[in-house]
């Protein structure tokens, strides 16, 4: 009971050394859901499929667009950019849940992903024309031998090609890579799987080209505690896709007799969203909050520092702990105190532990802000 109470703690009861300020953005106008996916195209946010807790059996195909507000110069302005939402064409596959989405140039894509039975994974994928809100079907994840279905899987994606990698099928967890290029629309198996662990449920951030993948549930691993994995790691696309470059960062909990990992006590987690704030007087920042660690879900947030490939925590998500959120960047309109632009991260969405309720709040954090209950 005590552990479910610390898990569950939101910022107003809490006395924090942490920094950083969650503010509440327009609500998010479909369903109340989790396990949704999404994507940005155009500066704007795409979020839907996913599950209504109140017709679990029934998947979302509803899709629905987010644009931020400007922010106002003024310095206690941040509270008055909610943004807006507004439906978009439905997604014209299979209602799902767990699904991945990214973006390749200006189109989005969502694919794979878990069916209305709640038990059946999928590896079809369909492209998202924003322009003329259409939508279309693409080549499934497949070879010429069979189909590679998946839930929970994460993505990268690059200006002409996307990378989709982990997952599981209920049976299997996967650590191979598969590259998805639009001007042939193949997917491709790549001859190196991921380094780490075979792994569901991580998350990933995508900065100056390369990809960075961590967190995850992984049965059995080494690296791992509890089976949350700690490993993480940064992927480079090379031009021969043969000898693609992995490189293995700093562990995220504390493995090392150095001093700069003992507090790295809960970054561990499975369905984390992650988003990135750039350009900021300190340098660029990647950030992981919410999910699930040992059955609890949890609001502990992480910066992570690209320059020196360290953590720091921040002020916990504000709003209640939960699993199956999605998170986003959005570029431009915050005032800079080094006069650069500097990008945003939204949290949106997510399903409590046993997915009986589901949220539709939107909170942008503000790392550098001073902390506010009321905001």
């Amino acid at each position: 009971m005590l552990l479910a109470v610390l898990f569950s703690c939101t910022k107003a009861s809490l006395n924090y050394a942490e920094n950083g300020n969650w503010v509440g953005r327009a609500t998010f106008s479909g369903i109340a859901m989790g396990a949704g996916a999404s994507f940005v195209v155009g500066n704007n946010a795409y979020v839907g499929t996913g599950i209504n807790p109140l017709t679990p059996h029934v998947k979302l195909q509803t899709m629905f667009q987010y644009t931020a507000a400007i922010i106002p110069s003024k310095a206690y302005g941040y509270d008055s950019a909610y943004g807006s939402w507004a439906q978009v064409g439905a997604f014209p596959g299979q209602g799902r849940s767990d699904a991945v989405g990214f973006t390749i140039g200006n189109t989005g894509y969502i694919g794979s992903g878990l069916a209305n039975d709640g038990a059946t994974a999928l590896a079809d994928f369909y492209a998202y024309n924003a322009g003329a809100n259409t939508w279309s079907e693409i080549d499934s994840i497949h070879n010429a031998d069979s189909s590679y279905p998946r839930f929970d899987a994460v993505a990268f994606g690059f200006d002409t090609t996307a990378y989709v990698l982990t997952g599981t099928n209920n049976l299997y967890y996967f650590a191979d890579i598969w590259r998805y290029s639009p001007t042939t629309n193949t997917w491709i198996e790549q001859s190196y799987p991921f380094p780490g662990s075979p792994r569901s449920g991580a998350t990933t951030f995508l900065y100056k080209d390369q990809g960075y993948i961590l967190t995850g549930y992984t049965p059995g691993s080494s690296t791992a505690t509890g089976n949350l994995a700690y490993d993480f790691w940064r992927f480079t696309p090379m031009s021969d896709t043969s000898t693609q470059s992995w490189y293995r960062l700093r562990d995220i909990y504390n493995t090392s007799g150095q001093a700069y990992d003992d507090s790295y006590t809960d970054i561990e987690r499975q369905n984390a969203v992650s988003f990135l704030i750039l350009g900021q007087p300190s340098g660029d920042k990647g950030y992981i909050t919410l999910g699930a660690a040992n059955g609890i879900d949890v609001t502990y947030t992480w910066e992570y520092t690209f320059s020196t490939d360290l953590w720091n925590e921040k002020t916990p998500y504000e709003s209640t702990a939960r699993t199956g959120a999605v998170g986003w960047t959005l570029t431009g309109n915050v005032p800079s105190t080094a006069g650069v632009a500097t990008t945003r991260g939204f949290v949106a969405t997510g399903l409590n532990q046993g997915s009986t309720a589901a949220f539709s709040d939107c909170e942008e954090f503000f790392p550098n802000q001073v902390y506010n209950q009321y905001d």
